[in-house]
């Protein structure tokens, strides 16, 4: 099986400024597990989705240009990924560019 590895640049506008770090993350596995998209998960005890944040924004802060890596199992096509997601996220939340790492 092919692994892919996808980076996503992303805003967060409005009230998704006062979403947490950790919610944040929360938001992005429910959203993934909702497109139905094939991520890959941890090896261990209680596995979990491997998603990878560059860096953390600050509580109450807006951003353009947010960078998050998904470790997808199998191919997905970076347009086909971008619009299945961004059907599942919140208004606030925008996804800008997907490109394969």
């Amino acid at each position: 099986m092919v692994n892919q590895n996808l980076e996503v640049v992303f805003s967060k506008k409005d009230a998704m400024k006062f979403i947490s770090h950790l919610d944040l993350l929360r938001l992005f596995q429910r959203a993934i597990r909702r497109a139905g998209l094939p991520i890959a998960y941890t090896c261990g005890f209680s596995p979990r989705p491997k998603i990878s944040f560059k860096r953390a924004l600050k509580l109450g802060v807006e951003s353009d240009n947010e960078e998050v890596s998904f470790f997808i199992n199998g191919w997905v096509k970076p347009e086909d990924f971008k619009v299945k997601f961004q059907q599942q996220l919140p208004e606030g939340i925008i996804i800008n560019t997907v490109r394969i790492i």
